[in-house]
């Protein structure tokens, strides 16, 4: 269906779309209203554009829309769909998946687990702990105040288990031979939901009045081991820096922002007390607006987190906000409102934040302009071992692949601090030879190469590598020099027994058998000959299945992608039988016997 008839059929049910480009990837997601009137604004907008979104208009080829019932499904949805497909145009949280949670077992007797995937299995998850070290240091001194079993058994069960250490050693009260009851264990699984969700006044006063009881009781064991979780949870959390007691439970967000570089932090109070800050990272384009990336910061912050405060304290108005703090209450079961203070100490809490984000933003780009510095060691050895006056960080390796003089085909791989960087990959059609000669192939792909980086004024590769021998060497030299380019380093390796040659050296180069050069060497010719199999296996098959197809009276090349694109292959076009043919939208009786007879003469 076209663009025009697409838009013409819109519903005007709220809902989600997927812009999409000319490769069918989705470059952005958003949610609307109005599906109808929110995508035509895409279409019939004059200029000038906002420049994101005159980069985003000019990449739409295509799109598709999912209705939902309600503004606050298509919310939702929208968060889902930019976590999955992390579309260009959207802002996206970096590498959240690694990111662990800590996840309490919905069973009789539950469990206290690290994952990294959050699952609708009705457990509770905390998280996610971007200090991933402070968050074991917390659950280490949990396990030792609260009797948590940590085993893995399906409780309860009529196997007989034997009990473990942690019960010798008072770390777990053995419910897998019944020594405690699931009321008593549900007690301590309560403590350790509050525990980590920052209840610790309640929690202990819950302990205060859980020792009382059993010294009234006389069960003094068990009032001492109420009174050694007291101290141990005084000892946890005397160092949390307290801000006020009466207010409310709030997170301060705030985030710090270079190019395309987000750093977002989230402070985290709980009954006055900041029990913990979490430090994200966030990739969006410099055009993103302030409001924008926080509004998609928090639908992915809050998607899976279990504790949601009652306030939520920004640095500038977002556009969504009474439909985030609708859908942020539903899932608090009670009110939960995002202020943007103007003075007092929300204004010194967000200061403290910013300030928090701007040297979480300052190590990010620090690490990253040292990783930039820093010099591989395959690296380092490949410029010892070649005998290079600098280390050949970026490196351009071509290969050939042809069965004859039809559908040769060429590729460029390349390499940059030993690791591919596959935006700069090229592919070849060899054009100006009717014969086999891969010596000659070589030649025009690199003259082809090099042409395109001198037209574009771009940097030339410390080291081009090329698969083959001497043969294949002399010929990229001999490109090379007509173009006037004398000083690019060039080597060849051959297949037979990874044999290095060089310009100007008789005999090749024998680098030690498993050494880190070699392997690199070997791993980005590998490489270039894999993208030219690729590519040279693509261009045999579309000339057969277009010659193929081409000799039916009456199929043209729209006819033919009609046939391709509905059936998948040829072998499916010739299994069809003539009433299945018939069929498909464009294709009538005359055309659908010639491509019947054709296959069933």
């Amino acid at each position: 269906m076209d663009l025009k008839t697409k838009l013409k059929n819109l519903t005007t049910k709220s809902g989600v779309y997927l812009m999409k480009d000319a490769a069918g990837r989705i470059i952005y997601v958003g949610k609307a209203k109005s599906l109808r009137n929110r995508v035509r604004a895409y279409f019939h907008h004059t200029p000038p554009y906002h420049p994101k979104l005159s980069a985003l208009i000019s990449r739409i080829s295509d799109f598709d829309v999912l209705a939902t019932d309600s503004e606050m499904e298509a919310l939702i949805l929208e968060a889902n769909l930019i976590k999955q497909h992390k579309p260009r145009y959207n802002v996206n949280l970096k590498d959240d998946k690694r990111y662990p949670y800590v996840k309490v077992t919905d069973e009789p007797f539950p469990r206290v687990l690290v994952v990294r995937r959050v699952k609708k299995d009705r457990a509770k998850y905390f998280g996610p702990y971007t200090n991933v070290k402070a968050m074991r240091n917390s659950l280490k001194m949990l396990r030792k105040v609260f009797p948590i079993r940590s085993c893995n058994y399906a409780l309860p069960s009529s196997r007989k288990v034997k009990l473990c250490l942690d019960y010798h050693i008072k770390r777990c009260l053995g419910p897998c031979e019944g020594k405690v009851s699931p009321e008593e264990y549900h007690e301590i699984t309560n403590d350790v939901l509050l525990f980590l969700s920052g209840k610790n006044s309640l929690l202990r006063e819950q302990l205060k009045e859980r020792m009382r009881e059993y010294s009234a009781r006389e069960e003094y064991e068990r009032a001492a081991q109420a009174r050694d979780q007291l101290k141990a949870l005084d000892s946890a959390t005397e160092k949390q820096k307290v801000v006020d007691v009466k207010q409310p439970d709030r997170d301060i967000i705030a985030f710090a922002r270079a190019g395309k570089d987000i750093s977002a932090v989230a402070l985290q109070i709980r009954e006055g007390v900041l029990i913990g800050r979490q430090n994200f990272h966030l990739a969006g384009l410099k055009e993103s607006a302030d409001s924008e990336i926080l509004s998609n910061f928090l639908r992915q912050y809050y998607m899976h987190s279990a504790a949601i405060p009652a306030e939520i304290v920004l640095p500038v108005t977002i556009d969504d906000q009474q439909m985030i703090e609708k859908w942020l209450g539903s899932r608090r079961k009670g009110r939960a409102k995002v202020i943007v203070p103007q003075r007092g100490e929300k204004v010194k809490l967000l200061q403290m934040a910013s300030y928090n984000a701007q040297l979480s933003l300052d190590e990010l780009l620090l690490q990253r302009s040292e990783a930039k510095k820093k010099v591989p060691g395959a690296v380092e050895a490949l410029e010892k071992d070649l005998y290079l006056s600098i280390p050949p960080r970026k490196i351009a390796a071509f290969d050939i692949s042809n069965l004859g003089p039809a559908d040769a085909a060429g590729s460029l791989v390349f390499f940059e601090n030993g690791q591919p960087k596959k935006s700069r990959y090229r592919r070849f059609k060899i054009r100006s030879l009717e014969r086999q000669d891969d010596f000659a192939m070589m030649g025009e792909v690199v003259s082809r190469y090099f042409v395109g980086l001198t037209r574009e004024k771009r940097e030339f590769p410390d080291l081009v590598l090329v698969d083959g021998g001497k043969g294949q060497l002399s010929s990229v030299l001999r490109a090379l020099k007509r173009l006037g380019i004398k000083k690019q380093k060039v080597v060849a390796l051959a297949k037979r027994i990874d044999e290095v040659f060089l310009p100007e050296r008789p005999n090749p180069l024998m680098i030690r058998k498993g050494s880190a050069s070699l392997k690199l060497l070997q791993r980005v010719r590998d490489e270039a000959h894999r993208f030219a199999i690729q590519y040279h296996r693509k261009l045999r098959k579309k000339r057969t299945i277009g010659s193929e197809l081409d000799k039916i009276p009456g199929v043209g090349p729209t006819r033919r992608e009609s046939l391709l694109k509905h059936f998948g292959s040829v072998a499916r076009i010739k299994e069809a039988g003539l009433e299945e043919l018939l069929k498909l939208q464009g294709i009538n009786k005359r055309l659908a016997e010639n491509v019947y007879k054709h296959f069933h003469p």
